[in-house]
This record gives structure tokens, sequence and C-alpha cells, in this order.
């Protein structure tokens, strides 16, 4: 069987509940081989995803760990039953890898939580704003690339305006100020925001600089449920792309820092009047 020289983040997260499986069952990689009839270079390749698992596979392995859970044995035999490819792997080869797998967690959350501090979220953002965002890189991208990562950002807003997945954006005031592409395109953005938040399924919460705390570090941060909450998945905007938590300490960590943030943010309607003043302030002072 031929390895698989890039497993996609789907099929590296089946692996490491393999492993969690079987580290929770205090097996060794060798001593679940033996079990399983096969080779320790196996099992470690099935739980890097260099090679696939089958649904059957998978609960022989399940079984071999006593694992009582079955929704998430089951949830993980149809993650090892996929093979279809979705619509980002067109763009592989052209954009790196992070943008695709950004779009693999979505298209696979059940629902989508973000919270934002520095720009507004990726599926909300307007053609105009998502190419300002990328044109302040650096070192700085060729107009051609820019208009790529704005295109794919564009396309993966389909899952919003689908109505599919459920989404919550908690965002801080510093979101809704800071001026990508100056005032004119924030003011566009602010107003597609608030018609986003009128959508069915959307909720919008903004979290003015009159909070007195802000639970959570600063960072830019996605939390994607998936079908049981033990494939839960938290994604980090950095500089350098995005980055991937899912250790159950790490979840309910984000788990915690939502629930307060839940607790904190101004209510929709309220998150609306407060947008609507700041698109008049920015109207007033630009007119």
């Amino acid at each position: 069987m031929a390895l698989r020289p890039n497993p996609t983040l789907r099929q590296r997260r089946l692996g490491t509940e393999l492993r969690r499986m079987r580290e929770q069952a205090d097996l060794g990689g060798s001593q679940l081989a033996r079990m399983l009839g096969i080779s320790p270079g196996q099992m470690t390749q099935m739980e890097t995803a260099k090679i696939g698992v089958s649904p059957e596979r998978l609960r022989t392995v399940a079984s071999a760990c006593n694992c009582a859970n079955g929704p998430l044995i089951d949830a993980l035999a149809r993650v090892a039953a996929e093979r279809g490819k979705g619509w980002w792997e067109e763009y592989r080869g052209i954009l790196t890898t992070d943008f695709l797998e950004v779009a693999e967690l979505e298209a696979h959350a059940t629902r989508l939580t973000f919270c934002n501090t520095t720009y507004m979220p990726g599926l909300f953002q307007t053609s105009a704003y998502a190419a300002a965002v990328f044109a302040r890189i650096f070192p700085p991208l060729s107009p051609q690339e820019v208009d790529t990562r704005t295109a794919f950002r564009i396309r993966r807003q389909e899952i919003v305006r689908s109505g599919s997945t459920p989404v919550r954006a908690f965002i801080h005031e510093a979101a809704l100020r800071m001026q990508f592409g100056g005032p004119t395109v924030l003011v566009n953005q602010l107003g597609a925001l608030l018609g986003d938040s009128e959508r069915p399924g959307i909720s919008v919460r903004a979290v003015p600089f009159a909070v007195d705390t802000f639970p959570g570090a600063g960072e830019n941060l996605c939390f994607a449920e998936g079908s049981v909450p033990e494939l839960d998945t938290i994604e980090m905007d950095v500089s350098q792309g995005a980055l991937f938590f899912d250790s159950p300490a790490d979840l309910a960590k984000h788990r915690a820092i939502f629930s307060r943030l839940d607790s904190t943010a101004l209510s929709g309607e309220e998150s609306r009047e407060f947008i609507r003043s700041i698109m008049k302030e920015m109207e007033a002072a630009n007119a």
C-alpha cells in the first residue's frame, strides 16, 4: 500500500484519535499491533495517517482498546469511510496547505464559533476588506496572489450563505474599528456584517472596549464543533498561517473561554446598534 505523501487534516485527526484510544487503554504500539495481527510499522502508519484505516479495522481497534464510547466510534468510522474530495483540493499546489485545512475544518463542522480581536472573521469579510487584509502581509504578495487568496476566502463564505452550519462570532471593538483598506472599505464591511447578523443561524456579538475583562488571549480563534465533542477543534490564526489544537485540555479551556464571552458580550440587537454607531462615527469623520 502506497503511503500518503500529504494526509489531510481529517485523516491526521483520525490517526490522532486512534493513538489516543490506544494510550487510554495503556497499550504500546507494538502490543496493539500484535493483537491486531499487523506490524508495528503499520500501526505507526495508521496513527500518523500515512495509510488509511477502514471502518471495520477502526472498530476492531476500538474493541481491542476496550473503548465503549459508541458515538465517538461511529463518528470516527464515518471519517474512515470518507472518499470524496472537497472543493478546496482545486487549490492544492496554488495555496499553502493551511488555507485548505481551514476550509476542510469549516466544511465538516456542526457549528463554528469565532473570537476576533484584530480583523473580521474570514467568513464575513467583503472582497475589498479581504483583499486589504492580504495586501498588508509582509513581505508583500503579488496582485495575483492577493486575488487568489481573496477568491478562496469568498468561496469559503458559501457555508454562511447556505445556512447549513450555525455560526457565532464574538468580535472585539478593536476588530470593528481596524481600518483595512481605509474608512470606506470599513463602513461597507460593517454594513455587510450587519446584513449577515440578520441571517438565520448566524449570531454576531460585539465586545466593546468598555467591557471590564476580555476572557482568553488576544488571538483570532475559531472553535469548530465536530459531530461529537471529542472531535471539536480549535484553529488559531497566526502570522505564519493556521495552528490547530485538539487535546482534551485545550478544548476544555476554550469552551470555558467562549462561555465567558457569551456572558460578557453585547446581545445580538445591542451588537447591531453598537456596529451602527461605529458606522455613523466613521461616516461623520470622513464626510
